[in-house]
């Protein structure tokens, strides 16, 4: 699925030449000439990106990335601006852009910061997952089920990483054995992995008995619930 970049600026010019060439990049692209266009693009389209134009003929730009930032905190918005100045791009930035590009500027080097945006908020997403009453933070290692802290063995964790990464897909004994052990020679290791996912099961199940969120493939391995 193309992510989706919505382009707000006053000069047709730019938007059709924007359009044009992020489109060629296989970008979904929309574009709005004032902010209250924008407004409604924004509501309609629900981009991963916003460009914003910093002087629009119905609002001022820092304003408006100050209430988008407030309205959709977990919007990357890149400043596009002809006001190259240090001092109005720190104003920029800590009115809550993301990014800033003066004009005029290279399509390539724009693409390159809309790509770098999409990284950084596919990343921070990754960091907190939350399924259910479960809430994993992967950078801290630490899983909360209804915010009540739940203490797992590094192994543990692991098995539960894999789960989550995978989640909805079936994921393998064999697998689940070269991911937690790698090459290492344990004696009737399936049996090993049903006792950790037993574990596991008692720690973030409601009842172990009838999982929630670790499902049973018969003959195959587990499957994790998906979102």
């Amino acid at each position: 699925m193309s992510n989706k970049i919505l382009v707000i600026d006053d000069d047709t010019d730019i938007l059709k030449v924007l359009k044009a060439n992020l489109e060629l990049h296989k970008f979904d692209v929309a574009t709005a000439a004032s902010w209250s266009e924008g407004q409604k693009a924004i509501a309609l389209n629900k981009p991963d990106v916003l460009i914003l134009d910093l002087m629009l003929p119905d609002g001022d730009g820092i304003d408006i990335c100050r209430t988008l930032r407030v309205q959709y905190p977990a919007l990357p918005i890149i400043m596009l601006t002809a006001k190259d100045k240090i001092s109005d791009k720190v104003i920029g930035l800590e009115s809550g852009a993301d990014d800033y590009v003066v004009k005029p500027f290279e399509t390539l080097e724009l693409i390159a910061r809309i790509k770098a945006c999409l990284r950084r908020t596919k990343t921070a997403a990754e960091e907190q997952i939350t399924i259910g009453d479960l809430s994993i933070d992967c950078k801290r290692r630490v899983v909360r089920i209804k915010n009540r802290e739940i203490i797992l063995t590094p192994k543990e964790y692991d098995l539960l990483s894999l789960l989550v990464e995978n989640r909805g897909s079936v994921v393998g004994r064999e697998q689940i054995k070269k991911h937690l052990w790698k090459e290492s020679k344990i004696y009737s290791w399936s049996r090993v992995i049903d006792v950790h996912i037993q574990h596991l099961r008692q720690k973030i199940e409601t009842n172990p008995a009838e999982p929630e969120y670790i499902i049973t493939i018969s003959g195959i391995g587990y499957k994790f619930r998906p979102e």
